[in-house]
């Protein structure tokens, strides 16, 4: 009987296996061929081949990124490979004596300052965790809060904030969920006070990316985006907008859940797990050399992001200096590298192409003349790309969704382009309505004692509320003052 289960489980799991591959090639096939029909009904005369081939493109990638038919990062690699050859075949014909200058902007958005800003974050992120000196602060943070129910649970999504700045937040999320599951694992399955702790680090965990440039990869595309239109913000002046936003929109998340989840205990009692190496050990001396290495190349590190200004040094200049530092120091070692997220640095650097392309091409100056016709007002625009960045962010990558809509939104308020990529990149961070929204929130779920409508609280009135603040902050700041 045993026997026949084991096979009938075997072979549903194969029949699902075909059905998923099945569902992605009729995706990917609708993806281009709903592609095809919004390019031709978009087609102007005054269009040219390499302009055709962008609003093509354009379409494509929002539609396997939505669909998911190809995994994200595939998405920003077909980017690459279709500009180059697409551009490569148009530019023969036009300026066959210079194709090369035509494309090779494309290629280098593999060497953006974008890219390895989020190279140097992802080093010393890894190198925190070898050397566990996540799990200290994490210690720290919660010896610190006193035993109040609300007081943990705020101490751990600031923790969990604090650390996402600097850290992937799915790192952070797995961190902090692995620290307080010994805790969670000693009460009811379904009660308040796990659902508010999970669902509560999960969610600062994605706020709490907006807080630094390095924190989430919408934020970098965004700075890319207004550094290619002239406007330089730097490490710093994207901190004075994140980082108090990140703060107020964390602690609005903590507030919700307290009166929602909190139950009305006085108490409570939270085991941490302790350090179990022996003080007087060799290897014990040897980790604790490693951490202040950590410590003093995170310190410098941050220290000369944050005075970029002084002594002008660009971020991402800076960022080489983790990376030697930590793989000179034997920290992060060739393995370590291997397992970093190049995934996402892939669909960053072909969201990025695609955003060039659309400059480059003249497709963007092309449909600003057109809307410049139109009296479109300003502050609807940004309230309205506020929430449609929400929206897609909680159903694909919210990294694809600010690649799509970044580069949309320059076009649409040109006369003052600042506002929008900065609303689009913060709003980004604030999709938490679903398990597949964010990374964090799948995390989170993955542990079983979460329910799907248990994110649907927090994520719709984050989702109406956040957008709004950021709208109000940026405009508030860049506008009127």
């Amino acid at each position: 009987m045993s026997d026949s289960r084991g096979v009938s489980l075997k072979l549903m799991s194969h029949i699902q296996k075909v059905v998923d591959v099945q569902s992605r090639v009729i995706y990917f096939l609708l993806c281009i061929i709903i592609s095809f029909g919004l390019t031709y009904s978009m087609y102007e005369p005054s269009l040219d081949q390499a302009q055709i081939y962008v609003l093509f493109l354009l379409f494509l990638a929002i539609g396997l990124w939505v669909t998911e038919a190809i995994p994200p990062f595939a998405v920003g690699l077909l980017v690459f490979g279709f500009l180059i050859f697409a551009m490569n075949s148009h530019y023969s014909n036009v300026d066959p004596e210079n194709v090369k200058e035509h494309y090779i902007g494309y290629i280098n958005s593999w060497s953006s300052s974008v890219i390895w800003l989020m190279l140097g974050g992802f080093f010393i992120a890894e190198a925190m965790s070898k050397t566990q000196l996540d799990k200290v602060v994490f210690r720290m943070s919660v010896s610190r809060m006193g035993t109040s129910p609300k007081s943990v649970l705020l101490g751990l999504m600031l923790t969990t904030a604090l650390f996402s700045m600097i850290m992937s937040n799915t790192a952070t999320t797995a961190m902090m969920i692995a620290s307080v599951l010994p805790f969670l694992n000693t009460i009811e399955k379904t009660a308040p006070m796990s659902k508010a702790i999970l669902i509560g680090i999960a969610g600062a965990a994605t706020i709490g990316g907006m807080g630094t440039l390095i924190g989430s990869p919408p934020n970098a595309i965004a700075i890319e985006a207004l550094n290619n239109h002239g406007i330089d913000i730097g490490f710093l002046e994207w901190m004075m907008i994140g980082f108090p936003l990140a703060l107020i929109l964390t602690v609005l998340f903590w507030y919700l859940l307290s009166k929602k989840y909190i139950p009305k205990l006085k108490t409570i009692e939270i085991t941490i797990e302790a350090d179990t190496a022996m003080p007087d050990s060799e290897s014990y001396r040897f980790e604790k050399i490693k951490k202040r290495i950590v410590i003093g190349v995170l310190s410098l590190t941050l220290l000369l992001w944050l005075t970029e200004k002084l002594h002008g040094i660009p971020a991402s200049v800076v960022s080489l200096l983790p990376i030697i530092l930590l793989t000179m120091t034997g920290i992060v070692t060739a393995d370590d590298v291997r397992k970093l997220p190049w995934d996402t640095l892939m669909l960053v650097a072909g969201g990025l192409a695609l955003g060039l392309a659309i400059k480059e091409t003249g497709l963007a100056d092309f449909y600003v003349e057109k809307i410049a016709k139109f009296k479109l007002n300003f502050y609807i625009l940004v309230l309205l790309f506020a929430f449609l960045t929400v929206i897609l962010s909680n159903v694909m990558s919210n990294t694809a969704a600010a690649t799509v809509l970044i580069p949309l939104g320059i076009i649409l308020t040109y006369q003052n382009p600042i506002v929008l990529p900065l609303v689009i990149g913060l709003c980004a961070s604030t999709a938490l309505f679903l398990p597949i929204s964010t990374p964090p929130n799948a995390i989170a779920y993955s542990t079983g004692k979460l329910e799907q409508k248990d994110f649907r609280f927090g994520g719709l009135i984050l989702g109406i509320l956040g957008p709004l603040i950021i709208a109000a902050t940026v405009l508030l700041t860049f506008v009127f003052l």
